[in-house]
């Protein structure tokens, strides 16, 4: 079994019944990080694995902090995922900044350090889905978010201070995008 499958298992498991539009979401973010699969190499199932797990923090099993970015990270780890797909889940989009504002910034140190492009690519795959689970621009889903959670949440200051770099992040993966596309054209 692939790690992949692994995760789809236990995201299916965790998200399908009981949280549907998560799980809509989760597997747009899926398809997403399929097509970045070309660039990806040898991450390509790590970060394919992530994608269909990262909102598992979401699941009711999963909560232990209100952080659903560790709080996923975590509950993989506890179900014995691989240690870096535990990470990419922990950091993914916002989770640094949103870890701040809740005083959970040392949390973030139990998980191994994984590249920053695995980061900048399951954040890529995030901000590209819409939460139905629909393709979207990373700008639109961004402001999305500030219009779901309000000026008054946790959330909301967390991907307000993160948007630049956030934004950052989603150029950096099409300008990644935009190499390999050349390169297979030479």
């Amino acid at each position: 079994m692939t790690l992949t499958s692994w995760a789809y298992d236990v995201a299916e498991g965790l998200l399908a019944d009981s949280l549907p539009k998560r799980w809509a979401h989760s597997q747009q973010v899926y398809r997403q990080a399929l097509d970045l699969a070309p660039m990806l190499g040898d991450d390509a199932d790590l970060l394919a694995a992530a994608a269909i797990a990262h909102d598992v923090g979401y699941a009711d099993v999963a909560v232990s902090t209100g952080q659903h970015m560790i709080d996923g990270g975590r509950y993989l780890q506890r179900v014995g995922a691989d240690r870096r797909l535990c990470a990419v889940v922990a950091l993914h989009t916002s989770s640094p900044w949103e870890a701040a504002e809740l005083g959970l910034s040392d949390a973030l140190n139990e998980f191994v350090p994984v590249p920053g492009y695995l980061v900048d690519a399951i954040t890529y795959c995030d901000l590209s889905s819409s939460p139905d689970g629909q393709p979207v621009d990373p700008e639109d889903r961004l402001e999305e978010v500030l219009r779901r959670y309000g000026p008054g949440h946790v959330v909301f200051r967390a991907v307000s201070a993160a948007r630049p770099e956030l934004l950052r992040m989603v150029q950096r993966v099409r300008d990644g995008v935009t190499a390999s596309s050349a390169h297979e054209l030479n």
